[in-house]
């Protein structure tokens, strides 16, 4: 049996949409037939937000074993500058007990931090790793943020944690009243419902759509940088090195600054919850 030419490889390879495509694809239990389907599991967005979380508590663990009292390492150094950037964002705008939101923070600082990263791998990584083991060429997403359902998973684990925070601070009677009579009185009960209702909405949507609509970007561009090299012309090549060199260096601040913004504003919403209208 003959390998196949060169001409029936390219014959036979994907155009740019169906390349784009496939790598936007998930590795998924069913297919999604729906806009909304809950009965869908997009296996790889799950395996590497659990991979990045664990892989963040060791980061975090080994860094608390190897603290000294001493003149720290660059290790612990980094860590520590992290920890206490944190620390002054949650006293700032916390003004309570913050011996949980700050280690929350923390926590959601640094588990998007490293989910953001992903996006730095190669886009064809493990597309060829699986073709080297025989498996084909499954969708398989590597970067979980910049998938809405792991983003809005997130902003609903915020909600989750604001709504707690109501109640605690105010009582289950106190939030409730809040919800009928803020912030235009009582008088005005059905129309406050109605607007504290759309706020938690939006602005639960809006955290988790705001990391994804960017995060989503900058992993299209890649891809459409990968197409210009393989033009496999002296513009497409230069231009995909020069490119994608300076693509990865600005992604890195978007990387950063979507993790710190994302950490901002789930202060800035629990904060919320411990003022009184």
């Amino acid at each position: 049996m003959t390998s196949p030419t060169v001409e029936q490889a390219a014959a036979h390879a994907p155009n740019a949409g169906e390349y784009i495509q496939h790598h936007l694809g998930h590795l998924t239990n069913i297919h999604q037939g729906f806009i909304v389907d809950f009965s869908v599991i997009n296996y790889d967005t799950v395996f590497w937000s659990i991979a990045m979380g664990v892989l963040g508590v060791f980061v975090m663990w080994l860094g608390a074993r190897k603290a000294t009292s001493g003149v720290p390492g660059r290790f612990q150094g980094m860590l520590e500058s992290v920890v206490e950037m944190v620390e002054d964002q949650s006293k700032s705008i916390i003004h309570g007990d913050r011996k949980f939101i700050a280690p929350l923070a923390l926590t959601v600082f640094i588990w998007v931090f490293l989910m953001n990263c992903l996006d730095f791998l190669p886009v064809d990584l493990f597309a060829g790793l699986f073709r080297v083991l025989g498996l084909g060429e499954p969708h398989f997403r590597i970067v979980p943020t910049a998938d809405l359902n792991g983003t809005m998973g997130i902003a609903l684990g915020v909600l989750a944690v604001v709504l707690y925070y109501n109640v605690k601070i105010k009582g289950i009677g106190g939030w409730i009243h809040e919800l009928f009579a803020a912030p235009f009185g009582i008088y005005m009960a059905p129309f406050n419902f109605l607007l504290n209702m759309i706020e938690y909405a939006a602005r639960t949507v809006s955290l988790g759509m705001r990391l994804f609509g960017n995060m989503y970007a900058g992993e299209l561009l890649f891809l459409l940088i990968a197409l210009l090299g393989s033009t496999f012309t002296v513009f497409g090549i230069f231009g995909h090195i020069v490119a994608g060199s300076i693509w990865a260096i600005f992604h890195i601040l978007i990387v950063l600054l979507q993790a710190f913004i994302f950490m901002m504003l789930t202060l800035v919403y629990i904060g919320q919850a411990h003022e009184s209208h």
